[in-house]
């Protein structure tokens, strides 16, 4: 069978992540494991070293402004359905579907492969070093690095334009690539369909030890 030429020239996300996003991931993951040593101070300062302001200057276009990653009009693509047409529900039914996704992809984002955090991992650090891991109102009161690699469940066909919220159409993502893309579709921002490739097998534990 022929290869599809589109196919080919799709990118793999919506921006590649910079090198200190993965040096940001080393401190954070070194901070958990002095704070389990009871290393207080040693944890405090490896995850104020995590938070560069390099990050935010990548994240900083990326972040909500969608439109500006549209790269094809890809006229096949499917309309924006009004509400009452969507999937009934946002997101998967039950308590254990987090859970599967993240046995199924790990805590790297299925797209740009970057190490991602959950939310309520983040709070967890945040409630227990709240001056280091900040997490104000405003992006700019945003840890950087915990910004970035903010967990997120993204629908690959988008929601808003009739994908099923299941599990073959929800993977694991960072902020960047779910906020960037939004409700485009992937044919839209030109960027390759992640279940083609399989998950990114690490070491990385998403900081779940931390306690």
């Amino acid at each position: 069978m022929a290869e599809n030429p589109v196919a080919e020239t799709r990118r793999l996300c919506i921006s590649n992540p910079i090198p200190q996003i993965f040096d940001a991931a080393r401190y954070l993951d070194a901070a958990v494991s002095a704070h389990i040593q009871g290393k207080r101070a040693l944890a405090e300062e490896l995850i104020r070293s995590a938070d560069m302001p390099e990050i935010y200057e990548w994240l900083k276009p990326i972040w909500g402004n969608s439109k500006a990653h549209v790269l094809s009009s890809a006229s096949q693509s499917q309309p924006i359905l009004s509400k009452d047409l969507r999937a009934k529900d946002r997101m998967p039914r039950g308590n254990t579907w987090e859970a599967a996704i993240h046995q199924r992809d790990g805590y790297n984002c299925r797209f740009c492969r970057m190490p991602v955090i959950r939310s309520e991992v983040r709070k967890r650090i945040n409630s227990t070093y709240p001056n280091a891991a900040r997490w104000g109102r405003m992006d700019l009161e945003h840890h950087t690095a915990f910004q970035a690699m903010w967990a997120q469940y993204d629908h690959v066909v988008p929601h808003s334009r009739g994908g099923p919220s299941d599990l073959d159409n929800i993977v694991l993502t960072c902020a960047a690539c779910n906020f960037g893309r939004a409700d485009y579709t992937l044919e839209e921002v030109s960027v390759a369909d992640p279940r083609s490739r399989p998950p990114v097998c690490t070491t990385w534990d998403g900081l779940e030890r931390f306690q």
